[in-house]
């Protein structure tokens, strides 16, 4: 009994290790993406010395990063001096359809990670940490600032939204639709893949000024650009017509008050018989793992927004003058449609 009871407790010792240590791991991941290693080790470059000659780094530095990622299942090596990728790895790549490159990169850039050094404020207060690490009122407002970290972001929701985009498409009935708009679409990934699926809908994304171009370029890289519009301005003042709007990812980042009045805005401009889409995570039971809690903790320190339950959900279309009418999965993500109440 004594040793089942020392094993186990060896257990959560390592356990607790991993979890108390975990962003150390965090910034050895945003090393190997920065400084490319997934793009030099799959094109041959594969020693210290010579990704630290191409990244302009430390030798012996890049040595014993290399090392580490070895020891974190990012690459292998069977003489200590070169290295070949792992499956792991290529998520890393910046051409890779699975690619978590920027999302790496963003998560541990000084806007989030800053701002996370605050969290416990977060939880005493209630309220996010961007303004007290930044000064700014939200973290839009501090990328307006920092296009660089800014732009990583928009490329981490497309290596979030790519993976889903085509379930999210398939969950999405689009027949008769003549405009789909992506209310915050940031690079269109979900519209598009609405577009690819259907070839007579016209689609659209609606985000600000500085974010909105990114999607016309994706559209025109895939020849929809006869049918893709972007439009640049503020979903709290109002947002353009459309048939069917879209909200991935955009009611987690708000509290209640703010989610009302942006499906008001929606729900002003609706077509007859349109239908309000909003993509979110669920969360489940309590003690049921999975992203949906973790990235709770992430809105709370980040946003002042939250995820939220089905009946949460409810309550934010009832006060906007919606109903539901249907929820569909669509890989990790739930497709919740709301259509007006009158």
């Amino acid at each position: 009994m004594t040793s089942v009871r020392a094993s186990a407790e060896a257990q959560d010792y390592e356990r607790m290790m991993a979890m108390v240590t975990g962003f150390w791991v965090t910034q050895t991941v945003r090393a190997a993406a920065l400084y490319n290693f997934a793009d030099h080790l799959a094109s041959g470059t594969d020693t210290a010395e010579a990704i630290a000659e191409a990244e302009s780094t430390d030798p012996d530095a890049t040595r014993r990063l290399l090392r580490t990622c070895a020891s974190l299942g990012l690459m292998t090596s069977e003489d200590g001096r070169h290295f070949t990728g792992t499956s792991l790895l290529s998520t890393l790549q910046q051409d890779d359809p699975h690619s978590l490159r920027h999302f790496a990169i963003s998560q541990s850039a000084p806007g989030h990670w800053l701002s996370w050094g605050r969290f416990p404020e977060a939880v005493r207060t209630g309220r996010h940490q961007v303004t007290a690490a930044h000064g700014e009122a939200n973290i839009f407002d501090y990328f307006a600032k920092h296009l660089d970290e800014a732009s990583s972001f928009t490329e981490s929701m497309s290596n979030l939204s790519r993976d889903s985009a085509r379930d999210i498409a398939a969950a999405l009935d689009t027949e008769g639709v003549n405009l789909a708009l992506d209310i915050g679409g940031a690079g269109g990934d979900v519209v598009r893949a609405m577009m690819r699926a259907n070839p007579e809908l016209h689609g659209g994304v609606f985000d600000l000024p500085h974010v909105a171009p990114a999607a016309a370029e994706a559209a025109k890289a895939e020849g929809l650009d006869e049918r893709f519009t972007t439009v640049g301005g503020d979903f709290f003042e109002s947002v353009p017509p459309a048939d069917l709007y879209v909200l991935k990812y955009i009611l987690h980042d708000w509290d209640d008050a703010s989610c009302v009045r942006i499906l008001q805005n929606c729900r002003a401009q609706l077509a007859k018989g349109g239908r309000i889409a909003v993509i979110d995570l669920l969360v489940g039971e309590v003690g049921q793992p999975g992203l949906a809690p973790l990235m709770d903790m992430n809105m709370l320190g980040m946003t002042g927004g939250r995820e939220r339950q089905n009946a949460e959900f409810d309550a934010l279309f009832t006060a906007a003058g919606l109903r539901r009418v249907k929820t569909t999965a669509a890989g990790a993500f739930a497709v919740i449609e709301s259509q007006p109440t009158t």
